[in-house]
């Protein structure tokens, strides 16, 4: 579905830009990259040390999601803050892995949501949705991807750098339990 609200704030940080700003994208604004400056100067490595664990972090969840649709034979995702469609992003490397795959991406950022809807394109043989969705409300989210998943299979959940940005007010535990 689309967001309610598709105003973007440039003033205001996202770490779907910042992620994007460390990824080596284009799809940021100044404040995004102001902060990623700011907060990896005091990592190990700086800037560079966050662009390589980020990369990492990509590099895994992509290697994860082809073992899992071609050794495992999964072929129903639920990417939950997929963040802005890169080339490996869940639903290219799960259709290039078994055409057939199902996928589900979820985010709630307007400028994700803007990218989405025109670079997530689905295999003829699988299926691709985009839900805009907050983690916060997992059952928004279950409802959306039932009319593309059938949740009674195997499904894989895809939370990857997300739940430590979760306070613990908002029961990141229960989250993803339910």
């Amino acid at each position: 579905g689309q967001p309610e609200n598709m105003n973007v704030d440039t003033t205001v940080a996202h770490m779907a830009r910042i992620y994007d700003y460390l990824l080596g994208g284009t799809n940021h604004f100044a404040v995004d990259r102001e902060v990623a400056e700011a907060v990896t100067a005091a990592l190990p490595g700086g800037i560079d040390g966050a662009r390589a664990n980020i990369r990492a972090n990509r590099d895994f969840l992509a290697w994860a999601v082809r073992w899992l649709a071609r050794e495992q034979g999964i072929r129903q995702f639920l990417d939950i803050g997929t963040g802005i469609p890169n080339a490996d992003n869940v639903l290219a490397v799960a259709q290039k892995a078994a055409p057939e795959s199902r996928v589900v991406c979820v985010d709630y950022d307007p400028v994700v949501l803007a990218h989405a809807h025109t670079l997530l394109k689905s295999t003829p043989q699988g299926a691709a949705a985009f839900i805009a969705g907050d983690l916060r409300d997992p059952d928004r989210i279950l409802a959306g991807a039932r009319a593309t998943l059938d949740l009674d299979q195997p499904t894989v959940l895809l939370m990857l750098g997300l739940l430590y940005l979760v306070p613990d007010e908002d029961d990141p535990h229960g989250i993803v339990h339910r």
